[in-house]
């Protein structure tokens, strides 16, 4: 979320075998380790406030900006969620940034710099709230800023609570260095005894008061800042030690848009984090399409590895139920809820749930799209570029898949599943679990006809065999290079060596593709890439088509996708051009057998 007090930033790396397509894009994703993880073992569900906080839509926020957080409104949703999605899993109610200040956003703090509800917005005090949602069944969330906020200092005379005559001037650093996404708050200064006391007490009275998840904002590096100042590793150790201290099970989620780079502390101390910017428009709606929903397709790829068992990508709030008030459309609405479920984001939603529409109770209440999200298979990624037509895909502990459908262009147009990116041939039975039907079998592949920003999601049963196809790896003496291109180490990939340095015209030629038939070929390719780029592809003098390939993450992780290729029958060369920007790294491609049906 941004907080209404603060500088609002805008939102927003030949060997010529027959080899078996092991699709690594697909391959179980093992979960980051975790001593005898009890919590967030599946991504949560629920509810929070800020969307409707946070939107202008007529009548949300009636006495002002980010107004709408009230006890009455929370208990209201409270009933609502208990009432019509509790029996679907959702369990969560959070509430976000604003419980602690009035409505010109004035705070509320006790003695020991810790935050008070408002006793406007919350005239009964928290643990109020929380005991009202318990005994609905429900768990209660609520929400905490990184650091010190700076009118909590009180001039450094503040004592903190058991804290052995420790005060606010002994837990942030003598400079009063800002952190956070907003500045909001002085930095806490682990180096000093004092300052765990004081994360300590923070998690003691949130405790104490019954709470059983604790968002924590504008945690960095990330949240569009970098530097030490803005650091917060320490702060969600400590968070995450102070936590156990209580004794009190409780789900640690950081926000917002976090350096994947630190995806390791983030896995070690947290249960949950926030892979992107705030969902929300700021608008006169709760979400729309261009801001941000459709920035999650390029942004999430890249942490896919990083989600499991203990800790999940979090893709905010999935705003899909209430019809005009959401902003969208029911395609759009579809897809979102589509990348949210196959990506297994924790699954939340900021509605007003006293007035969901029939078609939002249908999206959110799917048993087998939940399913999809909740259940033991790895996060799906795309098996094809991030071209405006998509598809992504995981396999399943039953050896089936998980695909989704996704056409992200501003027209119609057919989106095609070619069994091969998933590592087979043949026949396969397929179901539509939006629709809860079996479509039959199917030769090959599947294709359909999707409206702009569209979306259909099934399960894939394979009938037909594995894949054979032929690698040929970059690095290879037999291809050509120019330009800057040259070969590095890569210890993840196939012979422990790639192709890097593409960029600026810089190309990868490989000379001796062979194939017995003409025609197209699904060809996959080994990459890597820390951020989204594209490049060209073309065979032999053909036309090139520029490609997209979505981010594996970080310079080191290798994924796949499947690019059509024209092939002559007999000898070809395959080219991946830079053109005039930086493409990702070639580890190696494999090429199937016969051409695309």
């Amino acid at each position: 979320m941004w907080s209404p007090s603060y500088s609002v930033l805008p939102a927003r790396g030949l060997r010529c075998a027959v080899v078996l397509a092991l699709t690594a894009g697909l391959a179980a994703t093992a979960p980051h380790a975790r001593a005898a993880t009890t919590t967030a073992v599946k991504p949560y569900m629920g509810w929070s406030s800020w969307s409707m906080q946070s939107s202008k839509y007529p009548g949300l926020n009636p006495d002002g900006d980010y107004s709408y957080l009230t006890e009455a409104n929370v208990l209201k949703q409270t009933d609502a969620l208990a009432a019509r999605l509790k029996q679907y899993g959702y369990e969560y109610v959070n509430i976000d940034s604003g419980w602690w200040r009035d409505k010109s956003w004035k705070p509320e703090f006790d003695a020991y710099a810790r935050q008070q509800a408002d006793p406007v917005r919350f005239p009964h005090g928290m643990q109020a709230v929380a005991d009202h949602i318990h005994a609905k069944g429900l768990k209660a969330g609520i929400y905490l800023p990184v650091g010190l906020e700076k009118e909590a200092y009180g001039d450094g005379k503040v004592p903190i609570w058991h804290g052995d005559g420790c005060t606010t001037a002994d837990i942030v650093y003598g400079d009063l260095r800002t952190t956070n996404g907003w500045d909001s708050a002085y930095k806490l200064d682990f180096s000093r005894p004092c300052t765990q006391k004081y994360v300590d007490s923070q998690a003691r009275s949130l405790a104490d008061w019954g709470y059983d998840f604790l968002k924590l904002d504008g945690v960095g590096p990330g949240s569009f800042k970098s530097g030490d100042h803005y650091d917060n590793v320490a702060d969600v150790a400590a968070w995450q030690k102070a936590i156990a201290a209580t004794g009190r099970t409780v789900h640690l989620e950081i926000s917002w848009s976090l350096d994947i780079g630190h995806a390791a502390d983030w896995k070690k101390y947290s249960n949950g984090w926030r892979v992107d910017t705030d969902v929300e428009c700021y608008c006169n709606t709760l979400v729309s399409w261009e801001n941000s929903v459709d920035d999650r397709f390029d942004d999430t790829p890249g942490w896919t590895r990083h989600a499991g068992p203990g800790g999940w990508n979090d893709l905010d709030s999935l705003d899909v139920g209430n019809g005009a008030m959401d902003g969208l459309t029911q395609a759009e609405r579809q897809t979102y809820a589509t990348l949210w479920a196959v990506a297994k984001s924790p699954l939340y939603t900021g509605d007003d749930l006293t007035k969901l529409d029939d078609y939002g109770v249908r999206l959110l209440t799917n048993r087998e799209v939940i399913a999809v999200d909740q259940g033991s298979a790895p996060p799906a990624r795309p098996v094809t570029p991030s071209d405006p037509q998509q598809v992504w895909a995981a396999k399943n502990p039953d050896g089936g898949y998980t695909v989704a459908l996704f056409n992200l262009a501003d027209a119609p147009a057919a989106v095609t599943a070619d069994w091969s990116s998933l590592g087979f041939t043949g026949e396969a039975g397929v179901r539509d679990l939006w629709n809860h039907e079996n479509l039959g079998s199917y030769q090959n592949k599947i294709t359909e006809a999707l409206p702009a920003h569209g979306s259909r999601l099934f399960t894939v049963t394979p009938h037909g065999s594995a894949l054979r196809t032929t690698g040929y790896e970059a690095e290879s003496a037999g291809n050509t290079l120019s330009g800057n291109a040259s070969v590095a180490d890569c210890s993840a990939c196939s012979g422990g060596k790639k192709v890097g340095n593409l960029y600026l015209g810089g190309r990868l030629r490989f000379d001796d593709v062979v194939v017995s038939k003409a025609g197209t070929y699904l060809v996959q390719v080994a990459y890597v890439s820390g951020d989204a780029r594209a490049v060209n592809i073309s065979a032999d003098s053909g036309s090139a088509v520029r490609h997209k390939f979505p981010s594996t993450g970080d310079w080191g992780s290798v994924e796949t996708v499947s690019v059509p290729v024209a092939l002559k029958a007999g000898t070809n060369t395959v080219t991946f051009d830079s053109g005039s920007d930086y493409a990702p790294d070639i580890d190696r491609i494999d090429v199937p057998s016969s051409p695309r049906q």
